[in-house]
């Protein structure tokens, strides 16, 4: 498998983690979209929100428990923060490793929704 995010788990590609666990590992984007980025990414490869199933959706409830954490170890926690999943080519989604973009440490702006 040619996958990024699989080769950065694995430690082939270097990455500034920020926390990491048994089932995920959270690490720095590179081409931060606001003062702090952080990719959370489980650390079995499924390839987007489409592949979520019964069988392997409590990693996504494990990342979403931990977003609190990994806010505060960023500091970002008090003030508020963006969790983004892109799913698909028309969703944005440019890395076929399922991962959420927690974005803040700054006002991020209006409502998209």
């Amino acid at each position: 498998m040619d996958c990024i995010f699989c080769k950065i788990i694995a430690g082939e590609i270097p990455s500034t983690k920020v926390y990491e666990d048994d089932l995920i590992y959270a690490f720095r984007d590179i081409n931060a979209q606001a003062p702090e980025h952080v990719l959370i990414v489980p650390k079995t490869h499924i390839a987007s929100a489409n592949e979520i199933t019964a069988e392997n959706c409590a990693v996504v409830a494990h990342i979403f428990a931990k977003i609190g954490e990994i806010a505060a170890l960023v500091g970002i926690k008090d003030d508020g923060y963006r969790i983004i999943n892109n799913c698909g080519k028309n969703g944005g989604q440019t890395v076929m490793h399922l991962h959420f973009h927690l974005l803040g440490g700054k006002d991020l702006g209006e409502k998209l929704v």
